[in-house]
């Protein structure tokens, strides 16, 4: 596989105004407001990446590989999904305990646990047999707490990108040095999120089924590409099920991308935006992850005769 970096330290990779190349050269994140925290090993060294999006050279569509890209806008995808789940706006985002004094005082508030803010919330995970005792992490749980300060309610958010196989250290160097626009070895590690999110997904989705507080089920957040595997591994839309209403159990596929109507606009950093937002059940999901479309009868014997004798 062969790909491009295509966004660097929040700005377009052929971006060359000053305030990108101020960004790059100081290694800090727009999203973050702090040096960037994605790490990549060079030379003996561990180094800032700086790698938002990557595209492949047969496909120019750039695909977000960093979560943090997706916090854009001070987080504003968490309040995207709180509007959506709660139905109320207006009400004040808190890290975590912070919120039950600042509830009181402005009758009503949305505690926030997470990257930055009240720390991730541990979800156990049963062993199988032999293993010890292990944890899942959700990336985002928002509590709804009323004027009391009392928890009303809450939901859950994950959130991903695509991870990367091969290297964009060729590319990274030369955007680095002259913004030089070349190709590397990067590719999408699409069965990544086959194997390990999808299974990952239905198990939290089942556990947060059982929460009477959580009315809204899981919000799945990915961008629009990564979404399109996902829906391609299930089957297709019409085998996922879409169109249940929000409910305990319920998964929210909401697709959160480029606003490609806004171009390849220089000098800011690209603005995002809710692309898609469909709503399934988590047993619908684990159906058709479970349902392998399987290839016509005699693929094997083809292949065999193909390779044997030619035909």
């Amino acid at each position: 596989m062969a790909g491009y970096i295509v966004e660097f330290f929040g700005y377009g990779a052929a971006d060359s105004t000053r305030v990108s190349l101020e960004a790059a050269a100081s290694r800090r994140c727009p999203f973050l407001g702090a040096t960037c925290s994605k790490m990549l090993s060079h030379g003996n060294a561990q180094v800032p990446s700086g790698v938002c999006a990557v595209c492949q050279k047969t496909n120019p569509t750039e695909i977000i590989c960093c979560p943090i890209r997706l916090y854009a806008d001070n987080y504003r995808i968490l309040r995207i999904v709180g509007g959506l789940a709660f139905g109320i706006e207006g009400l004040g985002y808190y890290a975590g305990s912070m919120a039950v004094t600042k509830a009181r005082l402005e009758g009503g508030a949305i505690a926030v646990f997470g990257h930055g803010w009240g720390g991730e919330l541990r979800l156990p995970k049963r062993p199988t047999k032999g293993e010890k005792m292990g944890n899942y992490f959700m990336d985002w749980v928002l509590a709804r707490l009323d004027r009391n300060g009392t928890l009303a309610e809450f939901t859950a958010i994950e959130v991903q990108t695509i991870d990367t196989t091969g290297n964009y250290r060729d590319s990274r160097d030369e955007l680095l040095n002259g913004r030089r626009f070349v190709s590397s070895t990067v590719g999408m590690n699409w069965e990544n999120v086959n194997k390990r999110i999808l299974p990952q997904i239905i198990y939290k989705g089942q556990v947060l089924q059982r929460e009477p507080l959580c009315r809204s089920g899981l919000w799945f957040v990915t961008p629009q590409p990564v979404y399109q595997r996902i829906e391609q591994r299930l089957g297709g839309a019409d085998n996922i099920g879409f169109g249940y209403p929000s409910q305990p159990g319920a998964i929210h596929f909401l697709r959160y991308d480029y606003d490609r109507s806004s171009g390849h606009a220089v000098g800011i950093n690209r603005p995002l935006t809710v692309v898609g937002n469909d709503c399934t059940t988590v047993e619908r999901v684990s159906a058709a992850f479970n349902h392998v479309v399987l290839p016509d009868a005699g693929v094997y014997e083809r292949a065999l005769r193909q390779a044997l004798f030619g035909i």
